[in-house]
């Protein structure tokens, strides 16, 4: 391959999340003394970004000024051909697009032009943990409506259970996850028509988190919530980034996409209130850049994540049959269903953490019945993904000496 996913990347001491913030925040517990761990929680990769993004950024550095921006017309055009090369989104302009320093922030400002603060919000479950704690600080209350396994192991949205809630708490929001997190679920357009048609018979005001669009798995395409009928373009509040394609989470910018004018004007006025609306001069070079320059690496990024998977699959067959990986169709997850293990919660909890050593999301973060599950993050070298899967299939070995 032209790119680099295959090193080690060090990230200790450069203030990671995922690495430097354990036992802090909503972050994994510490292991116990004597592991040296491998961090498999957090969602972004640990693949250095694509060289491109890289050198604009050091670029724009070297530039002395660092003071109010506003993106120029050639910013709006990168976001908007790459929408319409890679999800054939046509009729968008500039004007569509906002703008908040990462995806939560556009939801809970959309959630304030949507419904007033105490309101009930509809949301799938298993739920983005994200979603979960947003929502919950800024005063809103969650209504799960749980996604069900059926005959083919898909995660499917309960229709005549989200109508029933949708009636029942008179709720005017809803948050879709398109792809979803944490099962990777990549929504057919008849499933988003049905979802759109029911907020269209209540009035619901629609988020739909779109920042997984493009890490769609082999065979599946996504589908553009507010592409599916004029009435859900009208009334959904879109939200993409940059952050998960290209591991930039930590710069902090996301694009919002809102054709619809009195939403738009609302929105706009929401996060002025709050004084969001300035871009991050740094993020704004790398955005445009990996829109720019980036399809080739998200090319061969892709391909390797694929394989991943694959060498995910395999060893789980091989190795650890107890533990059951319901296929994602997107995303860079494995969502796994570990009660083959027959331990407790708090058991299954202890294995992976003080006995593999690995630092996981434990699934009753996300809500539901998840307590059994358990989240990979799989944009790692495959060398730290073989690692893992051999410490995993150590502890699972161990509990029957």
């Amino acid at each position: 391959m032209k790119y680099d996913f295959t090193s080690i990347l060090e990230r200790g001491g450069m203030d990671a999340l995922a690495v430097d913030a354990l036992g802090h925040g909503f972050a994994p517990d510490a292991p116990k003394p004597g592991f040296d761990p491998i961090p498999m929680w957090v969602a972004d990769m640990n693949f250095p970004t694509a060289p491109a993004i890289q050198e604009a950024i050091i670029r724009r550095v070297q530039h002395p000024a660092f003071g109010y921006f506003e993106p120029r017309e050639e910013y709006f055009q990168s976001i908007l051909r790459w929408q319409e090369t890679r999800n054939g989104v046509a009729g968008l302009t500039s004007d569509c697009i906002g703008y908040e320093n990462g995806v939560l922030g556009g939801v809970i400002s959309a959630l304030n032009v949507m419904c007033s603060r105490g309101g009930q919000v509809l949301v799938h479950s298993p739920t983005y943990i994200g979603f979960t704690h947003a929502l919950e600080d800024n005063g809103y209350h969650l209504v799960h409506s749980p996604l069900v396994l059926d005959e083919d192991n898909l995660w499917r949205m309960d229709f005549e259970d989200m109508e029933r809630k949708l009636a029942q708490n008179h709720i005017h929001a809803a948050i879709l996850c398109s792809p979803h997190n944490p099962t990777g679920r990549v929504w057919e357009r008849w499933e988003l028509e049905e979802a759109m048609a029911l907020f269209q018979k209540y009035d619901v005001g629609v988020i739909s988190d779109e920042i997984w669009s493009d890490l769609t798995l082999t065979g599946y395409r996504h589908i553009p919530t507010q592409s599916v009928s004029a009435d859900a373009r009208a009334r959904t509040v879109a939200l993409y980034a940059p952050s998960k394609t290209f591991n930039l989470a930590g710069l902090q910018v996301s694009n919002i996409f809102i054709p619809g004018e009195e939403i738009r004007r609302r929105f706009r006025h929401e996060i002025d209130a709050c004084g969001y609306s300035q871009l991050n001069a740094v993020g704004l070079a790398a955005c445009r850049t990996a829109y720019e320059q980036g399809e080739e690496w998200l090319t061969q990024c892709r391909a390797y994540l694929r394989e991943n998977l694959a060498f995910f699959r395999a060893e789980l067959q091989r190795r650890l049959p107890q533990l059951r990986l319901i296929e994602p169709e997107g995303t860079y997850f494995a969502w796994v269903d570990c009660s083959g293990l027959g331990l407790s919660r708090d058991a299954l909890n202890e294995l992976i953490l003080h006995r593999a050593g690995l630092w996981l999301d434990v699934g009753h973060i996300f809500g539901g019945d998840s307590g059994q599950f358990q989240r990979f993050v799989l944009a790692c070298p495959r060398a730290t993904l073989r690692e893992a899967l051999d410490r995993l299939a150590r502890a699972v070995d161990s509990l029957q000496a």
